[in-house]
């Protein structure tokens, strides 16, 4: 029996001692191995022999990562307390020296961070802190960049997330931003009127254009009309006298006497008591008065 047990806790003990000398590296991943106190490299990814209490390894994670810098109170160059929160961005680029170089690297970095911060928004004014915002992301990235590069660390990215003004500061660009808003709704009023005015205005003059341009146009066909009215009349009126002047010459001074006569008695028939009658009439009635005379011989 006893030896029964011996044999099991010798090979648990062997199975713990395998165990602990393979290892299934990940290809994210890297171990940075360290036998008996003295580091002999980084090992992996895939299937990795330990030597079993020898080797010491170290599991490394080489995808890229972020660190969270909360709320930092800074001052600006002209003295305007401001708080800024950012993000940082980084991966391990040299697993070794990640391990040797530096023993808490969120710490060290969230360190480093808020005192680069405080140095480069100390030599920037409110104003520029609040507009300049990618330009002090890279700032920032390259300063903590040349300290993590021994560290076998490479900052990639560095993001400010919010800052935070003076309350009266905030209060001051409220009103400021209220005003633009109020201006620019004035002037694109403004310009909307300016074009409704010009619309308007271009609309009434093409309709007087139009109304002009007809105008013209009736009055172009009214006067040919007109004139072409005026050219028939006078064509009528000169066929009529055409036709009347073939037929007088077909007239005798019988027929004239006869139509002199008819005229008078036309006129003895009206209710006027004085008549005037023309030189020419006496003759006519000339040849009435000589066949009278020789009706009576």
């Amino acid at each position: 029996m006893e030896t029964f047990v011996f044999a099991a806790l010798v090979l648990l003990f062997l199975i713990v001692l395998l165990a602990s000398a393979i290892k299934i590296v990940r290809d994210y991943e890297r171990l940075v191995v360290f036998r008996l106190g003295r580091c002999i490299g980084e090992k992996g990814p895939g299937f990795v022999l330990l030597i079993p209490i020898v080797d010491q390894p170290t599991k490394v994670d080489l995808r890229e990562s972020y660190l969270q810098i909360p709320h930092q109170t800074c001052i600006t160059k002209d003295n305007a307390p401001i708080s800024i929160d950012f993000l940082i961005y980084w991966k391990v680029i040299n697993p070794t020296l990640s391990v040797l170089q530096v023993r808490d690297f969120a710490g060290a970095s969230a360190g480093i961070a808020t005192t680069t911060l405080r140095a480069v928004i100390g030599d920037i004014l409110l104003d520029d802190v609040l507009a300049r915002r990618e330009e002090i992301n890279h700032i920032l990235r390259v300063k903590l960049d040349e300290v993590t590069e021994r560290w076998g660390v490479k900052v990639t990215t560095v993001e400010i997330r919010e800052i935070e003004p003076p309350r009266e500061v905030q209060t001051a660009m409220n009103r400021q931003m209220a005003a633009e808003r109020e201006r620019r709704a004035m002037v694109t009023e403004a310009d909307g009127k300016r074009e409704s005015a010009v619309k308007v205005a271009e609309g009434e003059k093409q309709a007087a254009i139009l109304r002009a341009e007809g105008a013209k146009q009736s009055a172009i066909l009214q006067a040919e009309g007109e004139r072409q009215a005026a050219i028939l009349r006078a064509e009528g009126f000169s066929l009529a006298l055409d036709k009347v002047f073939s037929v007088a010459k077909t007239v005798d001074s019988k027929t004239m006497s006869l139509q002199y006569l008819d005229a008078l008695r036309s006129l003895g028939a009206s209710p006027a008591t004085k008549f005037v009658l023309p030189m020419e009439f006496t003759r006519l009635l000339e040849p009435f008065v000589a066949h009278a005379e020789n009706a009576s011989r």
